[in-house]
């Protein structure tokens, strides 16, 4: 399955094939010598030049997040992400990137469900760490998703991306015809009942009015759906929750203790929009 996936990769640096060379470790190399060993973690670390100018995110807010998505509190949306790219993935050896995979729950979920090849991107070694113990079967890559994709035109039946960053162009040029960009997003209110607390950022007005906008040169609407889940969380687990994401960058430990201490169980809901487009 690992070879599946390396088939539609490129190289970096000279944008010819990539293919998959067994010795002592996994190499990836292309036709002019560029060569890519996997970490002893398995994963492949194809940033070039000065790598990336944004920030990762940290061993401690992987572990986080690793941690609360292992629970289980998200698994409803796992299934519903596979179960939104499964019509796209029924034809033999079919291929989905996920972009910004994180610690690779979402992606594993796609693949448990339809059998498909995977790829995964991240911006953070650490989170490359845990996703290529999870989905070994992938090819599991360090990469800028601002960056032009390392992947060929017309290779990726699907696209999913999970709270991550979105490259339309790159999306659209490396999606198949008739391939399928599946997009989640928080909710409004979206754990309302927690995010002043823990410091989370509040959900803008027309966010989903501007993520059509932000797609349409390349893509067509297609069905969105919304998805609810109540939560009820100990301390720890809402002090995870809240440095497994963007906020994580700025709390500090103390503010990470406190919430750990909470006494009781807290009540939220954490609110999902996601949505469907294909490629004009």
């Amino acid at each position: 399955m690992l070879s599946d996936a390396v088939a539609a990769l490129r190289c970096p640096v000279c944008q010819g094939a990539l293919r998959l060379r067994e010795s002592r470790q996994q190499t990836l190399v292309c036709e002019a010598g560029h060569l890519f060993d996997a970490a002893r973690q398995g994963y492949f670390n194809l940033l070039t030049g000065k790598g990336t100018v944004f920030e990762a995110d940290s061993a401690d807010m992987v572990a986080a997040r690793y941690r609360f998505l292992d629970a289980g509190h998200y698994s409803a949306l796992a299934r519903a992400v596979a179960d939104a790219a499964a019509g796209s993935l029924q034809r033999p050896n079919a291929l989905v990137l996920d972009a910004g995979t994180g610690t690779g729950h979402y992606l594993q979920a796609v693949l448990e469900r339809s059998g498909a090849t995977g790829i995964g991107v991240d911006i953070s070694k650490f989170a490359l760490r845990r996703a290529a113990r999870l989905n070994p079967q992938a090819a599991n890559l360090v990469w800028d998703i601002w960056r032009p994709l390392p992947m060929a035109d017309n290779t990726a039946d699907v696209v999913t991306v999970v709270f991550a960053p979105r490259n339309p162009a790159e999306f659209a040029r490396v999606l198949r015809p008739g391939g399928s960009l599946i997009v989640v997003t928080p909710g409004p209110g979206h754990l309302a009942e927690i995010a002043a607390r823990t410091g989370m950022l509040g959900i803008e007005e027309g966010k989903e009015d501007r993520l059509v906008d932000s797609m349409r040169e390349y893509f067509d609407s297609g069905t969105s759906q919304s998805l609810d889940l109540p939560l009820t969380l100990t301390g720890s687990e809402v002090a995870d929750l809240a440095y497994m994401g963007p906020a994580g960058h700025h709390l500090q430990r103390k503010e990470l203790e406190e919430l750990a201490t909470l006494e009781g169980s807290v009540a939220a809901t954490a609110k999902f929009r996601i949505s469907e487009f294909a490629v004009s």
